[in-house]
C-alpha cells in the first residue's frame, strides 16, 4: 500500500496566512492538517464566545478557505482542522454555507464533546483532549473537510492515518508511529528549520511547510514539498520531538507512545525516517484544559539612563511605596533588566529597564490610580525619566489548570456528513501512567583537556511550555558529545546554569535513542501561559538562554 502523505499548513492561530494554498500547489498530498489551537488559544477564543455566543473558531480558516476551495476539490485533498475551538458545529455550518455559496460539492463533518465547561463553574473554557477516533470515523463516511474542537495535536495525523490503513483501537505501536509523526508535524515550520537551535546551517528565511509520508506499520518519512525553504534533518526533527514533552512515555486518548523506542534516520535530503517507535495501553482519563479569569494586570516599564543605574532604580521603588501601601496588591514584582552598557555609543545601549508588574483580583486595585501615581513622578523622580508606554487601567489575565475525568466521561461524537451523530467509544484498553524505567547512562567521555565555552557549541536545545511548567530539551549531535553532555548536564547542573529553577522541582529524563536529555521545570511559568509570569511567558527562549551559559566543555568536542 502507498503511503499517506499528510502536510500541515498551521502550527497556531496566526500562522503564515497562504501556507494552505502553498502546500496545494507544491506537490503531490492526501490530506492537510491545520493546528490552531494552544493552552493561550483557548483562552482568547474564550472571551471571543462571551462576546458573542456565535463564535469561539479560528476566524481566519475560514478566509483561508474561501481562497483555496477550489484547489481542495481539483486536487482531492481532504482537510482536517482543529480550527474548530470552542465552536466546531459552529465552524463546520459556516464552511457548509462557504461551499454552497461557491457550488463546490465538498463534504463536511465535524467532531464534538470535548466542551465540559458547564460542569467547571468559573471556568471560561473547560475541554477534554480528544483522541483521532472521532476523525476517523468523518473520514470513513466520505468527509472532505473534518472540523474539530480540542483534539490533541497529533490527533489530526493519527485520525487520518487510522480511516486510510484500516487501523482500530489496540493497534497501539502503529498508532504511537502516528502520534510521532503527528508531533513532528503540529508546529509548522518547526519542522523544518524554524526556530531551530543551528538555524544557520540552511536558508530558513522562509521554511516551508512539513509533510509525513506515513507507512501501514506506521513507520514515516518526514519531508516538505520540493523547492521550498528550510531543511528537514535528523536535528530538526529531534527538536520537534523534544518540543513540549516530558519523560519517556507520552501520552495521549488513543496510545502512550514510547519516546525512548523512536529511530531516526537521515534518508535523503530534506527526508529522515522514523521507524521503531512503541505504543502503549493510553491512561485511563482524559487531560482537560480549564481556563478561568485569575484577575487583573498592570505593568509599568521605567527606563533608566546613563550613571547610577541602581539608585535611580531604589529611588523609584522608594517613591512608589506609600501608593503600594495604601491598597496592596496581591502581588508586586520588581525586576531591574541591566541593558545598558559603559559608554555606550547609543542611548537605548546606555538605558536599563526597570518593571514594575502588579496583580490582584480587583481591577481598581492595579489600575488607574497606581497608573497615575507612576506618571505623576515624571518630573519628580531621577533625572532622564522616562516610560516605555502610558500604563493603563489593568488587563484581565487567564489562569490554565488541567484536571482529568475518565475516558468514558466525556461525550466523543462524529458528527458525519448527513449530520448523523455517531459515538466514538473509549479505548477497549487503558493503562495507567507511571514513569518509564530509567535509562542507562553510556559510558563517561573521559578525562581530557576542557575549555570554558557555551554549552549551544556542542549541543541543541528547545524549550516550551506546559501549564506553569517548561521543559527543555537538550540534544547532543554526535555519540561522543552524548557521552559528556549526559554526565555533565544533571539536575544541579541544570540549576547552576537556569538560576531560576534553583527552588523549583526539576526533573530529568534521559532519552539516549534522540542522545538527548529533556528537563522539566514545575512551576516557572506561574499560573500558565496567560498569567504572563515572566518575562519570557511560554519559556520559548529558555533553551536558548541555557545554550548560551560556559562549561568546561573537552577540547576534542570543539
Amino acid at each position: 500500500m502507498n503511503p499517506l502523505r499528510i502536510g500541515n499548513f498551521s502550527g497556531f492561530y496566526g500562522d503564515r496566512f497562504d501556507a494552505l494554498r502553498e502546500m496545494l500547489t507544491g506537490g503531490e498530498l492526501d490530506v492537510l492538517t491545520g493546528d490552531y489551537l494552544a493552552e493561550l488559544t483557548m483562552l482568547i477564543l474564550a472571551r471571543d464566545r462571551l462576546k458573542d455566543p456565535g463564535a469561539g473558531y479560528a476566524r481566519t480558516f475560514l478566509r483561508q478557505l474561501e481562497g483555496a476551495l477550489g484547489l481542495v476539490r481539483e486536487r482531492g485533498v481532504r482537510i482536517v482542522t482543529n480550527a474548530g475551538g470552542l465552536n466546531p458545529a459552529g465552524l463546520a455550518t459556516h464552511i457548509r454555507e462557504l461551499v454552497d455559496r461557491l457550488g463546490i460539492p465538498l463534504r463536511v463533518a465535524h467532531v464534538e464533546g470535548d466542551d465540559l465547561t458547564s460542569a467547571h463553574p468559573g471556568a471560561l473554557a473547560a475541554h477534554a483532549y480528544l483522541g483521532g477516533f472521532g476523525i476517523a470515523a468523518c473520514l470513513r463516511a466520505g468527509a472532505d473537510i473534518v472540523v474539530t474542537g480540542r483534539v490533541t495535536d497529533a490527533a489530526l495525523v493519527t485520525g487520518p492515518a487510522a480511516a486510510h490503513f484500516g487501523w482500530e483501537p489496540g493497534e497501539f505501536d502503529r498508532l504511537a508511529g502516528a502520534v510521532v509523526a503527528g508531533h513532528v508535524l503540529e508546529c509548522g515550520t518547526q519542522a523544518t528549520g524554524g526556530n531551530y537551535a543551528f538555524f544557520q546551517e540552511g536558508d530558513v528565511r522562509r521554511p516551508g511547510f512539513p509533510l509525513a509520508e506515513i507507512h501501514a506499520d506506521g513507520s514515516s518519512v518526514i519531508t516538505k514539498h520540493p523547492g521550498t525553504g528550510g531543511f528537514v534533518d535528523v536535528g530538526t526533527v529531534t527538536a520537534q520531538l523534544l518540543y513540549e514533552t516530558g519523560g519517556a512515555r507520552y501520552a495521549g486518548p488513543d496510545v502512550t507512545a514510547r519516546l525512548d523506542s523512536v529511530r531516526l534516520r537521515q534518508d535523503g535530503p530534506d527526508r529522515v525516517r522514523i521507524d521503531g517507535v512503541e505504543g502503549e495501553a493510553p491512561p485511563p482519563t482524559l487531560k482537560v484544559g480549564r481556563n478561568r479569569l485569575g484577575g487583573f494586570r498592570n505593568e509599568v516599564v521605567f527606563v533608566l539612563t546613563g550613571l547610577g543605574i541602581e539608585a535611580k532604580a531604589d529611588l523609584v521603588k522608594d517613591q512608589l511605596a506609600a501608593e503600594l501601601a495604601k491598597s496592596p496588591p496581591a502581588e508586586v514584582r520588581w525586576e531591574l533588566v541591566r541593558t545598558d552598557r559603559p559608554d555606550a555609543g547609543t542611548e537605548e545601549t546606555a538605558s536599563a529597564l526597570l518593571r514594575l508588574v502588579v496583580r490582584d483580583p480587583d481591577q481598581k486595585v492595579v489600575g488607574r490610580a497606581l497608573s497615575g501615581a507612576a506618571i505623576e513622578l515624571a518630573l519628580a523622580s531621577y533625572p532622564g525619566f522616562h516610560v516605555l508606554a502610558p500604563p493603563g487601567r489593568g488587563d484581565p489575565y487567564g489562569i490554565f489548570e488541567d484536571t482529568y475525568v475518565p475516558q468514558g466521561e466525556v461525550p466523543h461524537t462524529a458528527v458525519l456528513p448527513d449530520g448523523r451523530p455517531v459515538r466514538v467509544p473509549p479505548p477497549p484498553e487503558t493503562r495507567p501512567l507511571a514513569e518509564a524505567p530509567p535509562a542507562g547512562l553510556p559510558a563517561p567521555l573521559g578525562h581530557g583537556a576542557t575549555r570554558r565555552a557555551p554549552l549551544g557549541l556542542v549541543a541543541g536545545a528547545r524549550s516550551g511550555d506546559k501549564g506553569g511548567n517548561a521543559n527543555v530539551g537538550v540534544w547532543a549531535r554526535t555519540d561522543e558529545a552524548w557521552r559528556w553532555l549526559a554526565h555533565e548536564l544533571t539536575v544541579d547542573r541544570f540549576r547552576e546554569l537556569i538560576p531560576e529553577s534553583r527552588d523549583l522541582p526539576v526533573t530529568r529524563h534521559l532519552l539516549p535513542g534522540l542522545r538527548a536529555l529533556n528537563f522539566v521545570v514545575t512551576g516557572i511559568l506561574g499560573a500558565g501561559v496567560a498569567s504572563r509570569h515572566r518575562f519570557d511567558p511560554q519559556a520559548k527562549a529558555l533553551g536558548e538562554w541555557l545554550r548560551s551559559r560556559h562549561l568546561d566543555i573537552p577540547e576534542a568536542l570543539l
